[in-house]
C-alpha cells in the first residue's frame, strides 16, 4: 500500500499550508477565537476560492470531485496551525450528509452554497443525556398541514449559532430517525452560542414547533447514513489531530534543542530525548493508521471499522503527545501565552467529538468474535 502523496496532492498540501501560515500564528488565532463566530470569515472565503470547501463534492454541484485523501491533506494542514475554521464539521460531516441523502435540488442549493463559501451548514444531532448515538431521541418531528415541525433541544451543536442552515436529526411517528433542513431564520428556533475550552464555538439549539424541510426523499431511517457520515468525519478529524500532534512535537523538540539547564541544552539529557522519541513513534503510528483509513474510504472498504481504528490510535497518540509536550516544556507549557497547551486542548476536544478512544476500543472489542481464530504455531511459514 502506497502512503506517499503524488505531485498534485503535494501541490495541494503546499497551497493550503501557505494560505493558513499567512492567516494564523499564535497571536492571530487567539484574537480570532476570542470574538464570535470563533473563526475568520475572510479565511473561510479564501478556502472557498481555492476550491477546498467543495473538494469532495461532484463538479455539477460546485465541487472538485476529489477523494478523501485530498480532504485529509486539508484537515492535516488545518491541524498544524489550529485554524479554527469548521472544515470537518461543515464540509465532511454536514456537507457529506447533504450530499449523501439530499435531493438534487437540495444538493444544488446547499452543497453549492457551501462550496462557494456563501453558506455555512451545521449538523444538529447531539442531545442532552445522550452520548455518540446515531439515532435521535429528544427532538421529535410531526407533520401538520403539509409542513413538518420540530420540537426539542440539541446540544452541543458545533458552530450552531453561526450556521446559516441546520441539518437536524429527529424522531418521527414510527420511531425512525429522519433528517431535516432548518433555516437559520426559522420561527421557533432559538440558538445560544458559547465558547468551548479549545476556543471553538458550540451552541444550544432549541426548537419549538420550528418548520423544517425533510432532507432527501422517502421515509427511510437515516441512522446508517449518520453512522457513515460520522465515520468519515472521525477519519478527517484523525488527520487534523495528526497535524496538531506534528506541530506539538516539533515545537517540543525545538525547545529541547535551545533551552539550557545546568549549562547545557535539554536535549543532552538522555531521558528527555527518549521521551521525545516515544512521542515521534506515537505520531507515526497514528499517521499511518489515519492514512490507511482514508485509503479504505477511497477504495470502498469498511469505513466504520476503519474510522474506529483511526480514532483509537489518534486518541492514544494525542493524549501521549499532548501531555508530554506540556511536561517537557515545564512551567511555561501550561501558560495561555504558549502554544503547546492550546494544541493539547484541541487534541482533547477532537477526542471527544463523535466518540472518544475508549468508545472506539469498546466497539472494536465487541466485534472480535466475528473474526476467525488463527493458530500461530500451526500456521505454515511463508
Amino acid at each position: 500500500m502506497d502512503f506517499s502523496y503524488d505531485d498534485e496532492q503535494n501541490a495541494l498540501r503546499q497551497a493550503v499550508s501557505g494560505l493558513l501560515a499567512r492567516a494564523y500564528d499564535g497571536e492571530k488565532r487567539r484574537a480570532v477565537v476570542a470574538a464570535d463566530p470563533g473563526f475568520d470569515e475572510k479565511t473561510w472565503s479564501q478556502l472557498a476560492e481555492m476550491g477546498l470547501l467543495g473538494l469532495p463534492f461532484a463538479e455539477e454541484h460546485g465541487g472538485a470531485g476529489a477523494g478523501h485523501v485530498e480532504v485529509a491533506i486539508v484537515a492535516e494542514e488545518i491541524g498544524r496551525v489550529l485554524a479554527p475554521e469548521p472544515y470537518v464539521q461543515a464540509v465532511v460531516l454536514t456537507g457529506g450528509l447533504i450530499d449523501a441523502v439530499g435531493t438534487d435540488a437540495q444538493r444544488g442549493e446547499l452543497v453549492a452554497g457551501l462550496a462557494e463559501g456563501t453558506l455555512v451548514p451545521a449538523f444538529a444531532h447531539a442531545e442532552p443525556g445522550t452520548r455518540w448515538s446515531t439515532s435521535a431521541s429528544g427532538v421529535r418531528a410531526a407533520e401538520e398541514g403539509g409542513t413538518w415541525r420540530l420540537t426539542g433541544v440539541k446540544e452541543p451543536v458545533p458552530n450552531g449559532a453561526r450556521a446559516d442552515v441546520l441539518v437536524v436529526s429527529a424522531v418521527v411517528g414510527d420511531g425512525a430517525t429522519r433528517l431535516f433542513v432548518v433555516r437559520g431564520d426559522a420561527e421557533g428556533l432559538t440558538r445560544s452560542g458559547y465558547r468551548s475550552h479549545d476556543g471553538t464555538r458550540v451552541a444550544k439549539v432549541e426548537l419549538a414547533g420550528t418548520p423544517a424541510e425533510p432532507l432527501g426523499e422517502g421515509t427511510d431511517d437515516r441512522a446508517a447514513a449518520i453512522e457513515r457520515a460520522h465515520s468519515l468525519a472521525r477519519i478527517a478529524y484523525a488527520h487534523e489531530s495528526i497535524g496538531a500532534m506534528a506541530t506539538a512535537l516539533s515545537t517540543t523538540t525545538e525547545y529541547l534543542r535551545t533551552r539550557k539547564q545546568f549549562g547545557v541544552t535539554l536535549n543532552k539529557f538522555q531521558a528527555l530525548t527518549f521521551r521525545a522519541a516515544d512521542m515521534y513513534v506515537s505520531l507515526e503510528l497514528a499517521r499511518s493508521t489515519a492514512l490507511w483509513a482514508s485509503l479504505v474510504v477511497d477504495t470502498g472498504g469498511d469505513v466504520v471499522t476503519a474510522a474506529d481504528r483511526a480514532r483509537l490510535q489518534t486518541s492514544r497518540a494525542g493524549r501521549h503527545i499532548g501531555k508530554d509536550a506540556i511536561q517537557l516544556h515545564g512551567g511555561i507549557g501550561v501558560t495561555a501565552e504558549y502554544t503547546v497547551g492550546h494544541y493539547t486542548s484541541r487534541l482533547t476536544a477532537i477526542d471527544h467529538v463523535l466518540g472518544d478512544g475508549d468508545w472506539a476500543l469498546a466497539r472494536l472489542a465487541a466485534g472480535v468474535g466475528d473474526h476467525e481464530t488463527v493458530d500461530p504455531l500451526g500456521a505454515p511459514y511463508t
